[in-house]
């Protein structure tokens, strides 16, 4: 029996050195980066393809450049308050690096070196260039500083350990930047980078495992609302939009106006808001990607 105890005795020292090194947070480090020119008309658009105010806005105001967060995000693993993302040096990301903010949207890991939730959707920005989040960057911080910050997650205690989600990344988040198809136009390939990168697309559109991840074969086939509502989020494949032009769905992301006379509503309502600030090459281009997506029959 105690030979026994001590098998088992290193088999947990060995269980919990192996767990404390896959679930480390990883970083960015500054020397990586190199030099860099912001292109602030860029780092607007990528503003604007992600969404940015979406999430993090101050609730009850209508100047969506002050980003002060702390709308509530229901889902299903408890509610989640995107934080003050504002210029502000103490309560926003006004004293944090450009390492830092890239560490932040690839590897989804604060300055201080903790573990973001997914909710937080770096599994797609982690697509993004280095260029674009770069040039984002310096957009944010040309916007209004805004003090003042944001309520702690109202979640299970067992979702408080951050340094799980170091697992969750291990399980479920694959570091890859976007990669052009040679076989498609240069045209469908922004589009693609847009809706798979900034736009994060697939974020709401897809179906999730019972661990909050993707399902990646049914990316883009709709499931049910990640934050908790009665009507479900829509499949965008074929298999879904089959009788949406590649015009009809350009004008979605510029009116919100569907082919049959009606209108989107909830969070994509505040999408369009977003999209209809972009170029319309840049919505055209996201068309022609969306409308080439195969069809995927998502959940019921």
């Amino acid at each position: 029996m105690h030979k026994v105890a001590i098998v088992l005795l290193v088999l947990a020292v060995i269980g919990a050195a192996v767990f404390w090194f896959v679930t480390r947070p990883s970083v960015v480090s500054a020397s990586a980066l190199g030099p860099h020119t912001a292109n602030l008309d860029n780092g607007r658009t990528m503003f604007y393809a992600g969404g940015c105010a979406s999430c993090h806005a101050t609730p009850d105001q209508d100047d969506k450049t002050k980003l002060g967060g702390g709308m509530a995000l229901k889902t299903v693993f408890g509610t989640f308050y995107p934080p003050n993302i504002s210029s502000d040096a103490k309560d926003g990301i006004g004293s944090w690096s450009e390492a830092d903010f890239v560490t932040a949207m690839w590897k989804g890991v604060s300055p201080e070196g903790e573990h973001y939730y997914p909710a937080f959707p770096y599994t797609s920005f982690q697509r993004m260039t280095l260029a674009d989040v770069r040039d984002l960057f310096a957009h944010l911080k040309s916007l209004p500083a805004v003090s003042g910050q944001t309520p702690d997650h109202d979640l299970p205690f067992y979702l408080k350990i951050r340094r799980l989600v170091g697992g969750w990344k291990f399980l479920f988040l694959r570091e890859r930047p976007y990669e052009p198809d040679p076989n498609e136009s240069a045209e469908w390939n922004h589009g693609a980078y847009l809706v798979n990168g900034p736009g994060h697309c697939a974020e709401c559109h897809s179906p999730r495992n019972i661990f909050g991840a993707i399902i990646e074969s049914k990316r883009f086939a709709g499931g049910p609302d990640p934050e908790g509502g009665e009507n479900p989020v829509p499949d965008i494949t074929q298999a879904g939009i089959g009788n949406y032009s590649q015009a009809d769905i350009e004008r979605v992301l510029e009116t919100g106006d569907t082919p049959d006379g009606d209108s989107v509503s909830g969070a994509m309502a505040k999408e369009v808001g977003s999209t209809s600030k972009l170029s319309a090459a840049d919505r055209k281009a996201m068309a022609t990607y969306i409308k080439s997506l195969p069809p995927v029959q998502g959940p019921k």
